[in-house]
């Protein structure tokens, strides 16, 4: 059975920093592309960054000088660290390898 298990959102600071941590279960993060997602309400979600098997990686122009994507294939952990962070990185932010994906962890920005 495959899950993936979220953690690190949390209300911050504007300028602030937060590691959003995904342990994944059931599947091997090393042979798959994982990706992050965030989602605001009544908004499209929106992919910010992926790593493919083979390591290349991806980000959403508007974000990728402020957030890096990886992965510990010893622990099946992917990791999306957030820097700088700002009011419109407010969402609720989702790990992802179609078609699975993590029960969501929210993240808060106070200005």
């Amino acid at each position: 059975q495959v899950h993936l298990e979220e953690s690190g959102g949390g209300l911050v600071q504007a300028g602030g920093s937060l590691r959003l941590s995904c342990v994944v279960s059931g599947i091997q993060v090393r042979s798959r592309t994982m990706s992050w997602y965030r989602q605001v309400p009544e908004q499209q979600r929106e992919m910010v960054a992926s790593v493919t098997w083979s390591g290349n990686m991806e980000y959403v122009d508007h974000v990728k000088d402020r957030i890096t994507i990886s992965r510990d294939s010893d622990k099946n952990t992917v990791y999306l660290q957030m820097n700088n962070l700002k009011p419109k990185d407010r969402a609720v932010y989702y790990c992802d390898t179609s078609p699975f994906r993590s029960q969501g962890t929210r993240v808060t920005i106070s200005s």
